[in-house]
């Protein structure tokens, strides 16, 4: 089964996702859906030895207003998952 982040929620610049069947190493990082731009300073990476759980990724005060969208990379740096669309007011 293919690996999935479910769910997006963003409260005081925190940013939790949810995720399902992603493995430990896989990494995480929020993209820019109108440049397509990677932020590196939000990559965050899967520590859990279990492939169901949640990430927090603290927004730093340069990350602009606007829609974005995660994308989860697997151990070997391919193309895991992509989150829906959100927006960062």
């Amino acid at each position: 089964m293919k690996p999935v982040i479910s769910s997006i929620e963003i409260e005081n610049r925190v940013l939790v996702a949810k995720y399902q069947r992603l493995m430990v190493g896989a990494k995480m990082v929020l993209v820019e859906k109108a440049s397509g731009r990677q932020l590196p300073e939000t990559v965050t990476r899967v520590a859990s030895t279990v492939p169901v759980g949640a990430l927090r990724i603290r927004l730093p005060d340069a990350i602009e207003p606007g829609t974005y969208f995660l994308k989860a990379f697997n151990g070997h740096g391919e193309d895991a998952a992509q989150s829906a669309d959100f927006e960062i007011g």
